[in-house]
C-alpha cells in the first residue's frame, strides 16, 4: 500500500528549493456570512480547516525559529496544492494573529483517493424486501420522528473504481461524496503530505505540524450552530437536528438515530453509540431482576433467624466476642453487629444466588445478540471487509520504514519495515517489562492500603472504645471495622485516580514506542495495556475483600501476622459481603462523579471562558470556522476513554454482582444519562471529529468475553467463600438435626451459637493479651469469624472440626456445579444463536452478486467481444491458408 501511494498518488518531490516555486493559498476577506460552509465563491465546499498564528506577529519565539516554522508551513501548503487540493486563507475576525486556511477537494481528487482508499460507494438501491418485526409498532413509539430525521436510503455498495464510474449511482457530483467522506479523504491527504526533508528522511503529516505548534488546529467544520437552523439554504443543519433529537435531555427515553449519527460523525462514533445503547437496553432486564432480588431480601430479612439471634439480648447479648486486635482492643458484645446483620440479610439471601446465576446467563445473551447486531451494522455501514481493504498504514509507521525485508507471501517483492526482528524483540521485551513494573506498582499500592487498614484499625479500636455494658446509639453504626472500611475505601479511590492519570501517559508512551502498523493495531495495543492496568487498579481492592480478607487469620491464641507486625484483618460474624458492597458503592459512585466532572464540566468551563473573553473583545459577526476553533478538541483517544469507562463498569456489574444486586439498576441509570451527556459533549462542546471507519468495537469484544467468563467464577466464589450462605445451608440440612444437632427438624435456630468457636481467655499469649480487664465470671470468648474449631478441653482443641470440613466440601462442590451448569448453558446459547442473521447473510450475498455482475461481467463481455473479433480474423486467415489452390 505504501508503495502504491508513493508511485500512484504521492509523488516524491523532495524539498522545494526556491521561494518563488511555492504555491500559496488564495487570500480573501470574510464575507459576513456566518453560516457559510463554502469558499467565498459559494461553490467550493470547505472540507477541512487549518489554523495557525501569523509568524510575523509572534513574539514568543526567536526570529530564526519563526522563519523555519513559516518555511515548513509554506512548503506544506504548496505541496497540498500540488496534490490537487484548493486552499483559501482568511484572517480571524476576533484575533488578527490567527489565520484560517480552508481546504477544498475537487471532484478529481476525491475520485482518485476514493479508489486508493477502497471506499465503498453506492451501486444501486437495495431491492431486497424486508419484513417488519412484530415489535415494530412498539419500537416506533420510541423512535425519532421520521418527518424530522428521514431514514437513510439503503444501497448496495462496492469499492470505488474510476474505470467503472458509470456503474455507480451518481445523481449529483456534489452529493455523491457526503461531507463525512470528503473530510476523511482530505485528512488522509493531510496526513501524508511532506513539509521538509532532513538527512534524506522525509518529514510529513499534519499531526507532526500540530505537535510542533506550526498549526494550532486542524478540523472539519460543523455544518451549523446547535442552537438554531443554518441561514445558508445549502446547509442541512444536521448538527442542530442531532442536538434537538438526540443530545437533548428530553430524548432520554428515545432510541438513538444511529444512521444519522454515523452519517455525520462516521462509523467509529456510530458503532460506539450503537454498542452503548444496546448495552443499556440489555441492562433493563438485568435491573428488573436485580431489583426483584433486592426486594425479596428486604421482605425476608425479618424472617432471618441468624440475624434475630444476633440481635436477641438473651442470645447475642450473652455472647462475648474475643478482641479483634492485640492488646489495645477489648472484648465486645455480639449485639453490636445487630444493624449490620440486618443489612446483610438483604444481600446475603437466596435471591442473591438466583441473581448470580441469572447474570451469568444474561451476559451470554448480551454478547451473542450484540454480535448479531454488530454484523447487521457492518453490512449496513459498509465495513464488512473494511480491515482487509480500507485501513491505511499510520503515517508514524511509514516514516520509520527504513529496513528492507523479504515479503513472506510473494518471496520476491521487498518491503520496508521500521525495525528488524531483533529490534522488534527488544521493543517487545522493554514494553512488557514496563507494563509488569506498573502492575507491580499498583499491587504495591494495594498492599499499602492493606497495611493502612491493619494499622488504623488499632487506632480506631483504641479511640472508639467498646465496652460490653455500653448502650450508646452511635456504636451501632460507627464501629472500628466500619470506620476502617470507609476511610480505606476513600483512600483507595484517591490512589486509583492518581495512578490512572500517571499510567495513562505511560501507556501512550509505551504504545508509541511499539510503533503499531495501523490505527486499529495502535488502539488494540493501547486498549490491552490500559484495561490490564485498570483491571488491577480498580478491582484489586475488591478481590482482596472478597477472597483474602478474613480467610487466613489463625485463631485468637495463634493469630497470623502481616509483614510480621500487623495482625490480619477479620471479617464480621456475617462475613465480608457487606464490606465488599460498601467498597463497590464508593468506587463506582466516586468514579461516576469524577468522570462526569472531568468529561462535562471541564470542557464546558473552558468553552464558557473562551466565549466570554471573545464576546468581551468584539461584537462582530463570526464565521462558522472561527466558532468551531474556539470549541475543545476531542483528542486522538477521546472515544477510547468512553469505551474504557463503560467496560470497567461492565466489570463491576458482572464480576461482583453477587454482592450487590442493585448494580445493574445503577448502571442503567448512569448509562441513560451517559448516552445523552456524550451526545451533548459531541454536538455542543467539541469540534467535529474526523470521521473514521470502524468494523466493530475492536479489542473491547474479547475483553468483554473474558470478563463474562471470569464473572461466573468470581460470583460462584463470592457466594461460596464471601457469603455465609453455604455454612447456613450445611447447618440447616446436616448440623441442626441428629447426629450432629439436637433439634428434631431442620431449622436455623442455634446457628450463631454453634458456629462461633469458643476460646479460653487463659490461652492468650502475652503479645496479644488485651489490656482491658475481663468483666463477669466467664472464662471464654468467641471467635469473630466462623473458623469452626473444637472448643478448649477437647483432645483436638482449636483444630478444625467436622463441621468445617463439611462446609469446605460443600463450597467446592457448589463452585464446581454452578460453574459447569452456567458454562454449559452459555455454550448452548452460543451455539443456538448464530453470529450473523439469515437476513444479513442474504444481503451480503446479494451485494456480492451485484458487484460481480455490474463491475466484472461488463469487463468480461468487453473482453469476449474483442477476443471474438480476433478469433474470427484468425479463422478466416486459417481458412484461406488451407483452402485448395484450384478454388
Amino acid at each position: 500500500l505504501v508503495l502504491e501511494l508513493n508511485q500512484v498518488v504521492i509523488p516524491t518531490y523532495g524539498t522545494v528549493p526556491d521561494q518563488q516555486n511555492l504555491h500559496t493559498p488564495e487570500w480573501v476577506d470574510f464575507d459576513d456570512k456566518p453560516d457559510s460552509l463554502f469558499f467565498k465563491d459559494g461553490q467550493r465546499r470547505i472540507d477541512f480547516v487549518l489554523v495557525y498564528e501569523d509568524e510575523s506577529k509572534k513574539i514568543t519565539h526567536k526570529r530564526s525559529d519563526r522563519k523555519k516554522q513559516k518555511r515548513k508551513r509554506q512548503v506544506y501548503e504548496s505541496n497540498l496544492i500540488n496534490h490537487g487540493l484548493q486552499l483559501e486563507a482568511t484572517r480571524s475576525v476576533l484575533d488578527e494573529k490567527v489565520i484560517f486556511v480552508k481546504v477544498h477537494a475537487p471532484w478529481e481528487v476525491l475520485c482518485t483517493y476514493a479508489e486508493v482508499m477502497h471506499i465503498k460507494l453506492p451501486l444501486q438501491h437495495n431491492d431486497l424486501k424486508t419484513q417488519d418485526s412484530a415489535f415494530n409498532w412498539f419500537s416506533r413509539l420510541f423512535r425519532v420522528d421520521e418527518n424530522i430525521i428521514k431514514p437513510e436510503q439503503e444501497f448496495f455498495t462496492a469499492p470505488f473504481q474510476m474505470e467503472h464510474l458509470s456503474d455507480f449511482y451518481i445523481q449529483d457530483k456534489d452529493t455523491f461524496f457526503n461531507p463525512a467522506t470528503r473530510s476523511r479523504i482530505v485528512h488522509f491527504i493531510l496526513s501524508r503530505v511532506e513539509y521538509a526533508t532532513k538527512n534524506n528522511v522525509k518529514r510529513f503529516g499534519i499531526n507532526k505540524l500540530l505537535d510542533t505548534g506550526i498549526y494550532k488546529a486542524a478540523f472539519p467544520l460543523h455544518d451549523s450552530s446547535f442552537r438554531h437552523l443554518s441561514t445558508d439554504p445549502n446547509c442541512p443543519s444536521e448538527r442542530y437536528l442531532l442536538y434537538r433529537e438526540w443530545a437533548h435531555p428530553k430524548n432520554i427515553f428515545k432510541l438513538q438515530p444511529l444512521d444519522f449519527i454515523r452519517k455525520y460523525y462516521g462509523e467509529k462514533i456510530g458503532i460506539y453509540f450503537a454498542w452503548l445503547g444496546f448495552y443499556t437496553n440489555m441492562l433493563t432486564v438485568a435491573a428488573v431482576v436485580g431489583v426483584g432480588c433486592f426486594l425479596y431480601g428486604c421482605l425476608t430479612k425479618d424472617n432471618c433467624t441468624w440475624s434475630q439471634e444476633v440481635c436477641d439480648p438473651s442470645i447475642g447479648g450473652n455472647i462475648i466476642m474475643c478482641p479483634q486486635c492485640d492488646k489495645v482492643c477489648t472484648y465486645w458484645n455480639l449485639t453490636i453487629t445487630c444493624e449490620s446483620s440486618k443489612k446483610l440479610c438483604i444481600f446475603d439471601s437466596f435471591g442473591t444466588l438466583v441473581f448470580a446465576v441469572f447474570m451469568g446467563i444474561w451476559v451470554t445473551f448480551f454478547l451473542e445478540f450484540w454480535k448479531r447486531r454488530q454484523a447487521e451494522l457492518e453490512y449496513e455501514w459498509d465495513t464488512v471487509e473494511y480491515l482487509e481493504q480500507e485501513e491505511q498504514v499510520r503515517p508514524e509507521y511509514e516514516a520509520r520504514c527504513t529496513h528492507v525485508v523479504m515479503n513472506e507471501i510473494t518471496q520476491a517483492r521487498k518491503e520496508h519495515v521500521p525495525y528488524t526482528a531483533w529490534g522488534k524483540c527488544i521493543r517487545m521485551t522493554f514494553c512488557t517489562s514496563a507494563i509488569f513494573f506498573w502492575i507491580l506498582l499498583i499491587i504495591a499500592s494495594v498492599v499499602g492500603i492493606i497495611v493502612y487498614r491493619l494499622s488504623v484499625f488499632l487506632v480506631f479500636s483504641a479511640t472508639l472504645s467498646q465496652h460490653i455494658s455500653g448502650t450508646e446509639a452511635i456504636r451501632k453504626y460507627l464501629t472500628p471495622q466500619t470506620a476502617t472500611t470507609v476511610t480505606a475505601s476513600l483512600i483507595s479511590f484517591v490512589v486509583i485516580m492518581i495512578l490512572n492519570i500517571v499510567y495513562e501517559k505511560v501507556a501512550i508512551l509505551i504504545t508509541d514506542f511499539e510503533l503499531p502498523r495501523t490505527q486499529t493495531d495502535y488502539e488494540n495495543s493501547l486498549t490491552t495495556k490500559m484495561f490490564l492496568f485498570q483491571f488491577v487498579n480498580y478491582y484489586s481492592s475488591c478481590f482482596y475483600i472478597a477472597f483474602f480478607k478474613g480467610k487466613f487469620v489463625g485463631h485468637p491464641g495463634s493469630p497470623v501476622y502481616w509483614l510480621g507486625k500487623y495482625r490480619n484483618e477479620e471479617c464480621d460474624p456475617g462475613g465480608c459481603l457487606l464490606e465488599l458492597t460498601t467498597q463497590l458503592a464508593i468506587i463506582v459512585g466516586g468514579k461516576a462523579i469524577w468522570n462526569n466532572i472531568q468529561e462535562v464540566l471541564l470542557p464546558l468551563v473552558k468553552n464558557l471562558i473562551g466565549r466570554y473573553s471573545a464576546a468581551a473583545r468584539s461584537e462582530k459577526v463570526v464565521p462558522r470556522w472561527e466558532h468551531d476553533y474556539h470549541l475543545q478538541p476531542i483528542g486522538k483517544l477521546g472515544l477510547f476513554y468512553e469505551y474504557l469507562e463503560m467496560v470497567i463498569q461492565f466489570g463491576f456489574v458482572t464480576l461482583f454482582v453477587a454482592s450487590f444486586p442493585l448494580a445493574p439498576l445503577l448502571a442503567l441509570i448512569n448509562n441513560m444519562l451517559e448516552i445523552r451527556l456524550d451526545a451533548w459533549k459531541l454536538t455542543t462542546q467539541f469540534r467535529r471529529m474526523v470521521p473514521q471507519k470502524a468494523q466493530d468495537i475492536g479489542a473491547w469484544q474479547p475483553i468483554l468475553q473474558g470478563i463474562a467468563i471470569l464473572a461466573v467464577v468470581t460470583n460462584a466464589m463470592i457466594i461460596a467463600f464471601t457469603s455465609d450462605m453455604i455454612p447456613r445451608l450445611v447447618y440447616y440440612w446436616s448440623f441442626s438435626v441428629p447426629p450432629y444437632g439436637s433439634h428434631s427438624s431442620h431449622t436455623m435456630k442455634g446457628y450463631i451459637n454453634s458456629t462461633l468457636s469458643v476460646f479460653n481467655i487463659s490461652d492468650f499469649k502475652n503479645a496479644s493479651k488485651p489490656f482491658s480487664p475481663w468483666f463477669g465470671n466467664q472464662t471464654t470468648c468467641r471467635q469473630v469469624y466462623r473458623d469452626l474449631r473444637y472448643p478448649p478441653g477437647h483432645q483436638h482443641q482449636y483444630e478444625h472440626n467436622i463441621y468445617y470440613w463439611h462446609v469446605i466440601a460443600a463450597k467446592l462442590a457448589f463452585i464446581i456445579v454452578m460453574e459447569h451448569v452456567i458454562y454449559f448453558v452459555k455454550f448452548i446459547i452460543s451455539y443456538v444463536i448464530p453470529d450473523v442473521s439469515q437476513k444479513t447473510k442474504s444481503k451480503v450475498k446479494r451485494e456480492k452478486y451485484l458487484t460481480q455482475k455490474l463491475l466484472h461481467e461488463n469487463d468480461l463481455r468487453g473482453v469476449k467481444k474483442t477476443m471474438g473479433k480476433i478469433a474470427d480474423k484468425i479463422i478466416k486467415r486459417a481458412d484461406s491458408a488451407f483452402r485448395p489452390k484450384n478454388e
